[in-house]
């Protein structure tokens, strides 16, 4: 838990958050950090998880797109290919997640300015 001012937060809701995650994604990422050496096709993780294949498809797709996951083409002999999946470095998840933090960081500064120039405004004669 993370205890911030008045509230307090589990991590995987600030990953989930930070990462703006769908439930079905955070529990995709979560199975894949438990595996983060092996890759895994989009059927192997539904068959895993008990999630509907599409399901995994969209929580896959978007996970790469904001670079959680690494994503890798095999070809088949006889033509055609498929996808698998791995987790990237839990370092560089950790990284971004990092980068995130301090940007909502640097907006509650800003957001600390404004507020306090307001107050200032309201306060003079």
């Amino acid at each position: 838990m993370v205890d911030f001012a008045c509230k307090e937060f589990q991590i995987e809701t600030v990953i989930k958050c930070g990462l703006d995650l769908t439930k079905a994604e955070l529990f995709v990422l979560k199975h894949l950090l438990g595996h983060n050496t092996r890759w895994f096709t989009t059927e192997q993780i539904a068959t895993d998880l008990t999630l509907d294949i599409s399901t995994v498809q969209r929580s896959t797709k978007k996970l790469t797109e904001k670079k959680v996951l690494q994503k890798s083409q095999n070809n088949l002999e006889g033509g055609g290919y498929f996808f698998v999946y791995r987790i990237r470095d839990k370092r560089e998840i950790r990284e971004l997640i990092m980068e995130i933090i301090h940007s909502w960081v640097e907006r509650v500064e800003k957001e600390l300015i404004i507020w306090e120039e307001e107050q200032n405004i309201a306060a003079a004669p």
